[in-house]
């Protein structure tokens, strides 16, 4: 515990002295029972934070249909908050979108201390064999430092170019386009330039980002079990598709947080760290006033500044590292949320601490904050487990007309607490379990499920980790919903009935949070007897 005594005591009355030494007492003992995974725990209180602050967070991201799937906080180097929405648990991965980004910029600091780049180098340097034949000047020009900043002169985002070209060679596709702007003058979000620095780490080593950080990060993290997706040429994708576990994200804002310093060895270099965390060039987007907008407060080496003197790794949909120095807090969240500003001012709101002492000991408060988050759940949707057409389909085959999905056939077989489907396509068959109105853990090998958001993959992935519900919305209309739960993302498979007709759709969550259609058709067959 970080305790600067005297001021403790000129600040406070005798008997708060007595109030904060019984709190000290209390959580010595919280901290030697609950120290796990290399991070130590603590009461809330014990670090100065409130645990009914932390409570009104929880509310306040509930209250306003943030759909936050884990928390965890930590306050002087340790947990005083962690949570996870079932059907997320705290031993899944979840996908980071473009906090995958820090970890990526984190291997080029590694690499320029290694002394096997300079960001000065130019990127063309890298890559002679993929130069266009014609060189631009600003192309000629473009270095290290504006992959970084996300300033490399293009006009807009180079990745659907890349994702979208039938070259497989993302550095070639990357180097061909135009440059329209000087680079480092003219900031744009740019995932492809992440790519690049992940293609740059892979030429000098010989090894993916993800294999060049596992010996040099995550084992000293003790952080396992991580996968990255890849370009079709087998490069970590770097600008996005990193998946870890909550924890893991917690530990690296942690590092960041110690400077690069973690059990007396120093990870990453100090001076990186300050300088991959200062602001390089003046961001955009967020749409509110400059005072109010965490999007306008400068980027950074693949990270943003935040107000409050922050800074922070974020990713789509609301994946979240965010380190305050000022108040030695990290946070660390995953979510699918339409409102990522919003996330953040519930965070400011609720979680950053007014001082640096700990408060009086709050059994009651830090019992009922425990006892809310080991109950936090996304509520499945739940009308009825039955209906008078159950017994009259139950295991029967519907044969669906032809369709771009490639599935035949869909089968529903029911009982009081769970609803079976078992889709068969031309890749075999594809069984689905759903609680009645509750999660039930499995895997699907379902190649049109979930539906595919990029041309990348997980090296070696086969199966897809999933938790379903189903219910009955009205007498003749059963609702599967299916959580991708190494993802962000859900979606739904409606079945409706008349009489032996049977209509099919889908609802992935991204087209619920856009308020547009689902991209795959409907699929219309008939209940055979």
């Amino acid at each position: 515990m970080n305790l600067n005594r005297r001021a403790f005591l000129q600040k406070s009355s005798l008997g708060a002295i007595q109030l904060g030494l019984a709190a000290l007492v209390y959580n010595q003992e919280w901290l030697q029972e609950s120290t796990k995974n290399g991070l130590p725990r603590a009461t809330p209180e014990s670090q100065g934070i409130s645990s009914e602050q932390i409570l009104r967070f929880v509310d306040a991201v509930e209250d306003n249909n943030l759909n936050v799937h884990s928390m965890m906080v930590l306050r002087n180097g340790r947990v005083v908050a962690e949570g996870w929405w079932e059907p997320y648990r705290p031993d899944l991965k979840h996908t980071l979108y473009s906090l995958s980004k820090s970890f990526t910029s984190t291997a080029i600091g590694m690499a320029v201390s290694e002394g096997r780049l300079k960001i000065e180098d130019t990127v063309l340097s890298f890559f002679p064999e993929d130069r266009p034949v014609t060189v631009s000047e600003n192309l000629r020009t473009m270095r290290v430092k504006d992959l970084l900043t996300m300033s490399t002169g293009h006009d807009k985002d180079s990745t659907p170019s890349l994702r979208g070209n039938d070259d497989p060679n993302w550095v070639k596709s990357f180097l061909a386009l135009p440059v329209e702007h000087v680079p480092g003058s003219f900031f744009v979000y740019n995932s492809g330039a992440t790519f690049m620095l992940s293609a740059i780490i892979q030429k000098l080593t010989g090894k993916t980002v993800l294999e060049y950080l596992t010996p040099r990060l995550f084992e000293p993290l003790q952080i396992t079990g991580s996968d990255w997706e890849v370009s079709p040429l087998g490069i970590n994708t770097g600008g996005w598709g990193l998946r870890l576990k909550t924890e893991d994200i917690a530990k690296f804002g942690q590092l960041y947080l110690q400077q690069g310093s973690w059990n007396g060895q120093q990870l990453i270099s100090k001076n990186w760290i300050i300088e991959a965390t200062s602001p390089q060039i003046m961001s955009k987007g967020g749409g509110r006033p400059m005072e109010e907008n965490d999007w306008q407060q400068g980027y950074c080496y693949q990270f943003w500044r935040c107000r409050h003197n922050g800074y922070r790794g974020d990713g789509a949909f609301g994946q979240y590292c965010i380190v305050m120095p000022e108040s030695n807090l990290v946070i660390a969240i995953t979510s699918e949320t339409a409102d990522m500003q919003g996330i953040m001012d519930q965070a400011w709101k609720f979680l950053l601490p007014e001082n640096n002492s700990p408060l009086s000991a709050d059994k009651y408060g830090n019992s009922s904050l425990k006892k809310r988050l080991e109950q936090l759940i996304l509520k499945p949707a739940y009308i009825s487990n039955t209906s008078p057409l159950s017994n009259s389909i139950n295991g029967k085959k519907i044969s669906l007309s032809e369709n771009s999905l490639g599935i035949e056939s869909v089968s529903l077989g029911f009982s009081p607490k769970k609803m079976e489907m078992t889709i068969v396509d031309k890749n075999g068959t594809h069984p689905l379990t759903a609680g009645m109105g509750a999660w039930k853990n499995g895997l699907t090998d379902l190649p049109t499920l979930p539906l595919k958001l990029t041309s990348t993959l997980v090296p070696g992935e086969t199966t897809t980790q999933v938790a379903a519900s189903a219910t009955w919305l009205d007498p003749s209309t059963v609702e599967l919903t299916l959580r991708f739960i190494e993802t962000a993302h859900y979606e739904k498979i409606k079945c409706s009935f008349d009489q032996e007709n049977v209509t099919i759709e889908f609802k992935r969550s991204l087209a619920i949070l856009s308020e547009t259609n689902d991209p795959r058709p409907k699929l219309f067959g008939k209940v055979i007897s």
